[in-house]
């Protein structure tokens, strides 16, 4: 079968019609975001489940980075809560390929492992045979195996993305955040990639967002969609009709996705 420059063989995951959303695994309450305590956008009330898929867009410089690093602890929230599911509940990020040091003597594979790792170890020839399971599913889910024994730094962008969603799914995390991770792909491997996290969320009960500067794509997949816009001051959560004909939405982008969005939310579920 023929692959794609992205070591996929380019069939497209079947992803299931129907789900039902699973337990809370992270609440904001009337959170919000900022620097220097200073509030980037309005209190922030939202829910994030068990199996749903949630696509953040908006413009560059909007929040989104800001709430992502508040989600996952690296900075403190300016007020409100973020309450996650039970203690030891699990998240993992994946940052733009450029978050990666293209210099790294690692081959595919090896940062793939990265994603099993609980503390710092070189042990990795000697890991368990479920950690290497684990490792080899990953890359197989990801569509990443048949380039999993070269250099990460020899890859083309969109691989190099492709390895950084199997270190993401060898994490076997809850709650997984990606920033454009699709940022380097082609119209094809971009939407073929989106199925694949919806497939997980809906398959392993991930709660999966994504920063996603295809509207299109992101009104096709996501469950919910969410809006940033440090502008307008907005922090707007719902289907695509909701979002997309939103004031400072049109403001933003115009009317053109508004009149062209699909009725009712995609798997029929809100995220407040």
């Amino acid at each position: 079968m023929k692959t794609d420059e992205t070591g996929s063989t380019g069939a497209t995951p079947h992803v299931p019609s129907t789900f039902t959303l699973g337990e809370p695994l992270l609440t904001c309450a009337n959170l919000v975001i900022g620097y220097n305590d200073r509030p980037m956008l309005p209190p922030i009330d939202m829910v994030i489940r068990r199996g749903q898929f949630v696509a953040v867009v908006g413009r560059n410089g909007s929040g989104k980075s800001t709430w992502f690093k508040t989600l996952l602890g690296m900075i403190d929230p300016v007020s409100g809560t973020i309450t996650r599911s039970h203690p030891e509940m699990r998240s993992a990020y994946v940052p733009q390929t450029s978050g990666i040091d293209s210099l790294l003597p690692l081959r595919a594979r090896e940062l793939t492992a990265w994603g099993r790792l609980r503390g710092w170890s070189f042990l990795w020839p000697f890991a368990k045979k479920a950690d290497r399971d684990a490792v080899e599913s990953a890359l197989d889910t990801a569509g990443a195996k048949a380039i999993a024994a070269r250099p990460y730094r020899e890859l083309s962008e969109g691989q190099k993305q492709r390895t950084l969603l199997a270190r993401l799914i060898a994490t076997e995390a809850d709650l997984v955040l990606l920033d454009e991770p699709t940022a380097a792909m082609d119209a094809v491997a971009e939407r073929e990639t989106m199925q694949r996290l919806c497939l997980l969320a809906r398959q392993r009960g991930l709660g999966v967002v994504v920063v996603c500067h295809d509207l299109e794509v992101a009104a096709e997949h996501a469950d919910v969609l969410l809006f940033v816009d440090r502008e307008t001051s907005a922090f707007v959560v719902g289907d695509a009709r909701t979002v997309f004909c939103h004031p400072a939405f049109r403001r933003q982008y115009g009317d053109e996705y508004c009149h062209r969005a699909p009725e009712g939310p995609h798997r029929g579920n809100d995220a407040r």
